[in-house]
């Protein structure tokens, strides 16, 4: 087997290593489709060093087929295909006892604060899989993981058919969040600067407006009726977006904080007191939401295709960061580690 492990300087070795045989309640995974995420072009941009124990094979957004299963594992088979919710938890925190695994105290993220997905064969806990239907390809199972994320933040914002919902920021996530609001019946409006991220909005069948020549509070405000957005999710990590979310919120609005900011911006809390708004953290997924990402692809309600903007071998994951890297067009670059399909 093959894996590339993150050296540091925006470089990786492919490297030569060894299957690791599955543990009670493991399974090694022969590894199908791997997604560059925002995450991991942090990680090449050398800002998480001091997390991230170099060298080290990163990657997160996985799908695969089950090559062998360990001790005490039940419901999975060799040869299902398969996805992994790359989250580890203790289980013993008190957030682990309330059942919100996802934000547990002592949460490891798998690619990021242990060994991760970029390589042919990768053992992981049962716990994380999820399996894929037969009509969904290892291709689009890649894209579950960031779909997922979209699906948390769509629930955290309790959006219901017939609300308008904006969503600040075009990228990756911003789409899927759009994608997922669309499909529970909201009215749609993307805020993005860049012309070709409008355009994949478009295609998508979502409104969008460009907030560098467009008031977005004057657009929002005429296309809500003077309401205001219902929902708005915060997804640029930029600091116009957090002055215009509370903008644009209406009346007992609900804003989704899906960015992540390193350091703390300004917050209008005159606006939660005078509209009664509510302000929603959102962070990674729950097994319910890999379920409901799962169900939009199966269903056919979600196309995930428009999404793979480029496929390259393991041998040349450094090309296919590189050739993201200050990619505004690119949405989401599969890496391919050699298992069938």
């Amino acid at each position: 087997m093959f894996a590339a492990q993150y050296i540091g300087n925006k470089s990786f070795n492919v490297v030569e290593g060894h299957a690791i045989a599955p543990q009670a309640g493991e399974v090694r995974l022969d590894v199908g489709y791997v997604g560059i995420c925002g995450t991991d072009m942090h990680i090449y941009h050398g800002v998480m060093d001091q997390r991230v124990s170099i060298p080290q094979t990163i990657g997160h957004e996985i799908s695969g087929v089950v090559a062998q299963i360990g001790e005490g594992v039940e419901g999975f088979t060799v040869g299902e295909k398969v996805v992994v919710r790359p989250l580890d938890w203790c289980g013993e925190c008190p957030t682990c006892e309330a059942g919100l695994t996802h934000i547990c105290q002592n949460l490891k993220f798998m690619g990021i604060d242990t060994p991760g997905a970029f390589q042919s064969s990768w053992t992981v806990k049962a716990r994380t899989l999820h399996k894929l239907p037969g009509g969904v390809d290892l291709k689009q199972g890649a894209l579950v993981e960031p779909l997922s994320v979209a699906c948390h933040d769509v629930s955290r914002s309790r959006l219901k058919a017939g609300e308008k919902a904006v969503i600040l920021g075009g990228g990756p996530i911003g789409q899927l969040v759009a994608a997922v609001a669309k499909s529970v019946g909201a009215e749609v409006l993307v805020s993005e600067p860049n012309d070709s991220r409008r355009a994949f909005a478009d295609e998508l069948g979502v409104k969008s407006v460009n907030p560098m020549d467009t008031d977005l509070a004057a657009y929002v405000d005429e296309w809500t009726g003077t309401k205001g957005a219902d929902v708005v999710f915060e997804v640029s990590g930029v600091l116009p977006a957090i002055q215009a979310m509370t903008q644009i919120a209406g009346r007992r609005g609900r804003i989704v904080m899906v960015a992540i900011h390193s350091t703390q911006p300004p917050i209008d809390l005159f606006q939660f007191f005078w509209k009664e708004l509510e302000l929603l953290g959102a962070r990674v997924y729950e097994a319910k939401d890999f379920d409901w990402a799962i169900e939009l692809i199966a269903s056919g309600q979600i196309d995930l295709k428009p999404f793979i903007s480029s496929i390259s071998p393991l041998s040349d994951i450094g090309s296919a960061f590189a050739n993201m890297d200050g990619n505004p067009q690119g949405m989401k670059a599969l890496v391919e580690c050699n298992a069938e399909q």
